[in-house]
């Protein structure tokens, strides 16, 4: 999926130098997605996630002093607030900051006092202005040496946020319901002018209302700028096989709207919604609602051909990997007709029309955190401020 985001990005800068008599695409630093991901290997559930980013101090109003201290504070990846239940192992029922730090040298030292004094020094230099910043009272809890996390690379993520390696020093605060966490980080990062214009972000905000609902803010420092995300995620038990995927149910609302934040322009890439299955079974995609995008093989990649056509691009299709992106195209709204996805086994279904082949990959073994950012994490170059804009 990575891999197809990655190519759908740089498809917008060759379509952008064609389209000359085109509605021009651009693209924007403020993004929204939806994602559902159905993980049928290890955790047996589906997770339906909002995801609002941004690389704007503008668009994600964090402090300037404390970006510029976590900047400038060497190995640190990312620093998280979360309320999701276990955000690391053996936390339970409290919500967590953490201060995530990639350093193969101290973990190699396999000295355990050595790491959790170094670490925890790096943490404690960050703490006072996180908890000021968002007016938390996390205190210290312990540090914990995140496992390598296979999921990171099934599903093409860099693991800085969901652990790969990673020690990360926990501070804990007592447990707040998402609805809480969720207006109490709003009202600090997020400008009115975005609230206002709803889109994705309504759609999070009806999801924090569940009481099944996690909420999660990560910051993820970069070479010319952090990027900032916040997270709604929702958690269904599988119970049955799954044969259909109606996303809209999960996330809790009758349709799906683009932000109107994007309307000065042709914003196409910054609204997206994705699907990932992973299965032991070798699954295809066997139905959908909407339309296909018009398409073409480019470097053995499926890319669309024509931002401005709404519809699935599929990629892979078949396999115990299957992945879909939805685009808008002009539209500023999908429902369950257009985003209703139908799978069933490869063994014995029809593959849909346009498909290519795709390798089945092995059977995996998958360790990973009970939380991810899942977001599309390209650095915004080339991205627009539309705050500047207006």
């Amino acid at each position: 999926m990575k891999i197809l985001l990655s190519t759908l990005f740089a498809c917008l800068i060759v379509i952008t130098t064609v389209s000359a008599y085109a509605q021009q695409p651009q693209l924007a630093s403020y993004r929204e997605t939806a994602h559902i991901l159905v993980d049928e290997m290890v955790q047996n559930q589906t997770t339906a996630f909002i995801t609002l980013s941004s690389t704007s101090p503008v668009e994600m109003r964090v402090p300037t002093d404390l970006n510029e201290k976590i900047q400038g504070t060497a190995n640190v990846t990312s620093v998280v607030i979360t309320n999701a239940n276990n955000c690391v192992l053996g936390v339970q029922d409290q919500d967590c900051v953490l201060v995530n730090i990639v350093s193969p040298a101290l973990i190699e030292t396999y000295n355990i006092t050595d790491i959790q004094s170094s670490a925890r020094k790096i943490g404690d230099s960050l703490i006072d202005n996180i908890n000021k910043a968002f007016s938390l009272n996390a205190e210290f809890n312990s540090v914990y040496v995140t496992p390598k996390a296979e999921l990171n690379k099934v599903l093409g993520t860099s693991g800085v946020v969901s652990g790969n390696r990673t020690i990360s020093v926990i501070y804990t605060m007592p447990s707040t319901q998402s609805s809480y966490l969720f207006d109490g980080l709003t009202a600090v990062l997020i400008p009115k002018q975005i609230r206002d214009d709803g889109g994705f972000y309504s759609v999070a905000q009806t999801m924090a209302q569940d009481a099944n609902s996690t909420v999660t803010f990560a910051i993820t420092p970069g070479q010319n700028a952090s990027l900032y995300q916040l997270q709604v995620a929702k958690h269904f038990p599988i119970k049955n096989k799954i044969t259909e995927i109606k996303p809209l149910q999960l996330f809790g609302v009758d349709k799906l709207d683009k932000s109107s934040y994007f309307n000065v322009g042709f914003f196409p890439l910054n609204s997206i919604f994705q699907v990932v299955v992973l299965s032991n079974e070798n699954l295809v995609i066997t139905g959908h609602g909407g339309t296909l995008a018009p398409t073409e093989i480019k470097n053995n990649q499926k890319v669309p051909t024509d931002l401005t056509k709404s519809g699935w691009v599929f990629d892979p299709e078949s396999g115990h990997q299957i992945g879909a992106v939805y685009l808008f195209g002009t539209g500023t709204s999908v429902t369950d007709k257009d985003l209703y996805l139908t799978i069933g086994s490869a063994s014995g279904s029809q593959i849909i029309e346009n498909t290519t082949n795709t390798t089945t990959p092995p059977k995996l073994s998958i360790d990973y955190s009970t939380y991810v950012i899942i977001g599309i994490i390209v650095a915004g170059g080339a991205a627009i401020y539309l705050f500047m804009r207006r």
